[in-house]
């Protein structure tokens, strides 16, 4: 069982008693879900990567992210907050997902999501590709109404189809803003560089909702400015933070699917996530992370802390109702 206990929270094991690379492979070594009465952010794995385009590996994401997080501490100096002991957080384990069938698999993660929710209040979800955003969102819509996405990616992700096939890794974003689950007009991507298709993929992402602030601009001006832009442009709406590892500059990320170089640093990227407080996030997931491209767990350790920042987030807004 985990060692440490705050304020009823059960916290991660006591890195002091059992060495980090002992133990049960959860989350941070958190508790499993099993074995807490309750839960107020549960850490669920979307092990699905049939969406992908190009390099596959990202159904062993969520396993990969997981042994990345042993090193993190309870204790998050960049955001003066202690997450498990403000929150019970629990690791959810994965979900079992139709590797063999797209459409199957969207209804395998909205069923999943749904029953983990019922005793749950949050989910961070480590993918997997980035389809996964599309059934979450359909979820998190159903509980919130429409959502303003905050969205880290090198990537746009509204493409349309690819090879006939509507729901993908790069259409999530088109079809949940065609099926009305966004708040049309307070969604952004960040990070977003390399060739695109067309010149008008720009101006259709445009019509979809989303703002654009591409990687070569982020690097013009402070991080203050860029904060600025994500909570005007969100506003007042609940907010659902999507990170596609490939916002990282490959050499910062190598195993993910899709890599395109000019990207972010990681010190960039957790030092945005950490300009978020007091955002409304009900929900967000960590996707792209395919191990088998990865060197020494480079991109493992970068999602880990992703996750733990988006974590901490949440501890921060503890008294936000949802």
């Amino acid at each position: 069982m985990p060692a440490n206990e705050s304020e009823g929270n059960v916290g991660p094991v006591d890195a002091t008693k059992v060495p980090r690379f002992a133990g049960l492979p959860t989350f941070a070594r958190l508790p499993r879900r099993e074995d807490v009465d309750r839960c107020d952010v549960a850490v669920l794995g979307m092990p699905f990567d049939s969406g992908t385009s190009y390099r596959p590996g990202a159904r062993f994401g969520p396993e990969s992210i997981r042994a990345g997080s042993r090193l993190l501490r309870p204790y998050n100096p960049g955001l003066d907050v202690s997450p498990f002991e403000t929150l019970q957080v629990a690791d959810a384990g994965d979900l079992a997902i139709n590797p063999f069938s797209i459409d199957d698999a969207i209804t395998d993660i909205e069923n999943g999501l749904e029953h983990v929710l019922q005793t749950s209040t949050r989910v961070i979800t480590l993918g997997g590709d980035h389809t996964i955003a599309l059934p979450i969102l359909r979820v998190l819509n159903r509980r919130h109404g429409p959502i303003a996405v905050v969205h880290f990616d090198a990537h746009l992700d509204t493409w349309d189809t690819y090879f006939g096939a509507r729901i993908t890794h790069g259409t999530p974003f088109r079809r949940a803003s065609e099926e009305g689950l966004l708040a049309r007009g307070n969604c952004i991507h960040l990070g977003i560089r390399g060739p695109l298709y067309d010149r008008l993929d720009l101006s259709r992402d445009s019509d979809l909702g989303f703002m654009v602030r591409p990687a070569s601009a982020m690097g013009e001006v402070h991080h203050d400015q860029i904060l600025a832009e994500i909570r005007h442009r969100v506003g007042s709406w609940p907010v659902y933070v999507s990170v596609d590892i490939d916002v990282l500059d490959p050499g910062f990320a190598p195993g993910t699917g899709t890599p395109e170089p000019g990207g972010l640093t990681s010190r960039e990227l957790l030092g945005l996530l950490r300009g978020l407080t007091g955002l409304p996030i009900i929900g967000a997931d960590v996707v792209e992370v395919a191990p088998a491209y990865d060197h020494a767990e480079i991109t493992a350790l970068a999602a880990a802390h992703v996750t733990y920042e988006l974590i901490s987030l949440m501890a921060l807004q503890a008294d936000v109702p949802l």
